[in-house]
């Protein structure tokens, strides 16, 4: 009788137990399928918050274009809204603490990038998200906020990088390019190898005065001061394409400094990877060997020529017998062009260097097999993907100025890597500028060096080189400098480059559009208008020498009087490059084909 108690009672204690457990089953999938949900809507609220940014730019740019407003290039104003989400984010909201986190001390040698907990005899695996400060354990879920709208950097190399270093060889005006051809080369190779030897050098100089006067708390070595001037050497093509076409600057001018833009970036790249790689033998991965620098620029030599031959042999095998089926070969051209990328970096060579002289192959030999509906599409698809990608960063880029949580503001690194950057692009644009001078027949004027040296902007390249690893205390101070840069390069140097262009004063000494400084100078200062005026710029508006800005008489081919332009005709003439951005739309393409707008024709000059 006892023994049969006994088996009943332990009968019904499993059984609650094993009731227990499943209710505590219930719970814990309950509670799962709650925190699902939960991520789910926030992961929809962070995309849509760049969404809500991306549209807001173009209807601003739009605002922009339609009122011929030019104190800011889209990319600044993609970048303020970017910040003013970001102040938002990081001052503005806060997520109630979890009373639910546990905090738990453990001796390890170092931080695991995954971790075994056992709770109750089942095992979780946690993965590690980064280093957070001891004043902010408190503020977990406010930083899990802030983490959940950082990406990966990876997603800026493989997704957003590819259409617009693609979209930079695949919209190239050809001629002017190979016109121009050893300028360029002489500009993007010898030119980014110097700003960054520069660069590194002064840096290197100003992290030995840091540690001087104690202002420095980590490792900072000579290799990561050329990995930083590497990385500050790319220049931003994009967004000196839309600058440059908006008032018609000289064909030659546009070659050479967006030639050289889109070259460096694949450079800078390269050099960057290679400056990684340096390695000497021993325990002392610092110090100087030269087997191992000869190693990395074997390296060096060996990436670019790889991803040089798979983006060109790419673009010439990326064919399609499909006209018949126009949506079918544009979604094969546009997938063999993005493979390119992702092959190039699966191989180990550089996924922007191969896409990149893929485009420009596949602008010079693919795209004239392809039918006329699938020309228009392909160059409005990769015009579309390059507009959206760009802003997408240039906004992520004011975002992260707040939103990252490692950023390490140093003064005087901010201000030495300010006068290094400029003091970087001079030794490359000037002295180059000068031995390119003794060899060519149209002369780089000191005009179009100033030019180049002022339009120098840092962009997309730069920030994704330096977001690509923030691990360690010199990477995360590098990548706040870097942004700081690449906002007042931006901001400051963008949007004067088009004041500077638009100036009465400057922009016939720079371009072949009319009016001539003879007619926009006072009386006084004839004789120097006639010097820095061109000639093109009388077949433009062939006025007399030193005719006041009174209402001024044009010829008409015959000798007849054409038409009388007044001082506000006059402004109108300035700004006639705006006026076809406005007819066009917001985003201005070179044509694919090399032939030449008729920038010099009078009649669409006379325009009333």
């Amino acid at each position: 009788m006892s023994k049969t108690l006994a088996l009943t009672v332990l009968a019904c204690l499993s059984f609650c137990i094993c009731v227990c457990r499943a209710e505590d089953s219930a719970m814990e999938n309950m509670v799962t399928e709650r925190k699902v949900e939960d991520n789910h809507r926030q992961d929809s609220a962070d995309l849509l918050i760049f969404i809500m940014l991306l549209t807001l730019t173009i209807l601003t740019i739009w605002l922009f274009k339609h009122r011929r407003f030019r104190f800011l290039h889209e990319t600044g104003l993609a970048m303020i809204y970017g910040v003013l989400v970001g102040v938002v984010l990081r001052y503005g909201i806060h997520v109630p603490r979890d009373i639910s986190n546990v905090t738990l001390s453990c001796h390890v040698n170092a931080s695991p990038p995954t971790l075994l907990v056992n709770v109750s005899g089942k095992f979780y695996e946690y993965t590690l998200k980064g280093e957070i400060s001891a004043s902010e354990i408190s503020d977990v879920q406010d930083n899990e906020m802030l983490r959940k709208v950082t990406f990966d950097p990876e997603v800026f190399f493989n997704i957003l990088l590819p259409p617009i270093i693609f979209h930079a060889g695949y919209s190239l005006k050809r001629r002017h390019f190979f016109r121009n051809m050893g300028s360029i080369l002489a500009y993007a190779f010898l030119g980014t190898v110097i700003s960054c030897f520069i660069i590194g050098l002064l840096m290197y100089g100003c992290v030995t005065l840091m540690k001087q006067v104690g202002q420095l708390n980590g490792d900072f070595f000579f290799t990561d001061c050329l990995l930083f001037g590497a990385i500050v050497s790319a220049t931003d093509p994009v967004t000196v394409l839309a600058i440059f076409n908006e008032l018609q600057v000289d064909v030659d001018l546009y070659a050479l400094l967006f030639g050289e833009s889109v070259l460096n970036d694949a450079v800078a790249v390269v050099l960057s990877s290679s400056i990684v790689s340096y390695q000497p033998e021993g325990d002392n991965s610092h110090t100087f060997e030269v087997m191992a620098m000869l190693k990395s620029f074997g390296m060096f030599l060996g990436v670019f020529s790889g991803s040089f031959a798979l983006g060109v042999a790419t673009g010439v095998m990326t064919f399609t017998k499909l006209r018949d089926f126009q949506l079918l070969e544009t979604a094969l051209f546009f997938l063999m062009s993005w493979s390119t990328f992702l092959m190039a970096e699966a191989c180990g060579f550089t996924g922007v260097v191969a896409v990149l002289f893929c485009g420009i192959t596949q602008a010079h030999y693919t795209f004239n097999n392809l039918s006329p509906e699938s020309q228009d599409r392909t160059k409005q698809l990769f015009e579309l993907l390059n507009f959206l990608a760009e802003n997408f960063i240039f906004s992520y880029m004011g975002l992260a100025l707040f939103t990252f949580q490692n950023h390490i503001f140093n003064p005087t690194f901010i201000v030495g890597a300010f006068l290094a950057v400029f003091l970087g692009r001079a030794a490359n644009i000037y002295p180059l500028s000068f031995l390119l001078n003794l060899g060519r027949r149209n002369k780089i004027s000191s005009n179009f060096q100033h030019m180049m040296m002022f339009a120098g902007l840092r962009g997309a390249m730069t920030f994704a080189l330096s977001i690509r690893d923030t691990a360690t205390y010199a990477r995360q101070m590098m990548f706040t400098t870097t942004l700081l840069i690449v906002f007042f390069t931006v901001w400051v140097c963008g949007g004067g480059t088009t004041q500077m262009l638009s100036c009465h004063y400057l922009k016939p000494i720079l371009t072949h559009s009319g009016p001539p400084l003879t007619v926009t100078m006072p009386a006084c200062c004839g004789p120097l208008a006639r010097c820095l005026t061109s000639p093109q710029a009388y077949e433009v508006s062939p006025h007399k020498p030193c005719v006041p800005i009174n209402p001024v008489t044009l010829a008409g081919p015959a000798g007849t009087t054409s038409a009388v332009i007044s001082a506000d005709d006059l402004d109108r003439e300035l700004t006639y490059g705006d006026h076809e951005l406005v007819m066009r739309g917001t985003r201005l393409v070179l044509p694919m084909d090399d032939s030449e707008p008729p920038l010099a024709d009078p009649r669409h000059r006379m325009r009333m």
